[in-house]
């Protein structure tokens, strides 16, 4: 039996402007895709106060994930939310603004490794509750039973 619950929100054949039926599937990566540009973009309008990008809030939090032990430009990039993200940059530019060092490995001269400083910890302190925050408040419209189920079934997509 299928239910149809109405809600009062635009949908994304409106949001996309077409009358067209689309089929379920298309219309399932269509509303992925612009949910996904939305927060993206909803997430940089709150870190351009900070003047930092996503790429590098996530950079920082994946080095301070590491709890003190330095990561090297691979691994980094293997955590990475975005795949498409260059590395290499994003580090240089977080070593600009002191947030990371990088030193090259005493025993592997070729092998360096990046960690995050004093002062990307105190950052990361100041712009972590914010960001938690502005998380909590761009799900609030979802119960908790349903953000769970919203993370299994985009699990089970990309399974």
């Amino acid at each position: 039996m299928y239910i149809q619950i109405l809600y009062t929100q635009m949908n994304i054949e409106d949001v996309i402007k077409t009358k067209a039926e689309l089929p379920l599937s298309r219309k399932a990566i269509i509303n992925m895709l612009y949910t996904e540009n939305w927060i993206s973009d909803q997430i940089h309008s709150e870190l351009k106060v900070y003047d930092i990008s996503i790429q590098q809030f996530n950079v920082l939090r994946i080095l301070k994930g590491q709890k003190g032990k330095p990561a090297n430009l691979s691994t980094i990039q293997d955590r990475m939310v975005s795949k498409m993200s260059n590395t290499t940059r994003l580090v240089d530019k977080l070593i600009k603004k002191d947030l990371v060092k990088r030193v090259l490995c005493p025993t592997n001269r070729r092998k360096v490794e990046i960690t995050i400083t004093e002062n990307g910890k105190k950052f990361l302190e100041k712009v972590s509750p914010v960001m938690n925050i502005f998380e909590k408040k761009i799900t609030s419209s979802l119960s908790e039973e349903e953000l769970l189920t919203l993370n299994n079934l985009l699990n089970k997509l990309r399974n």
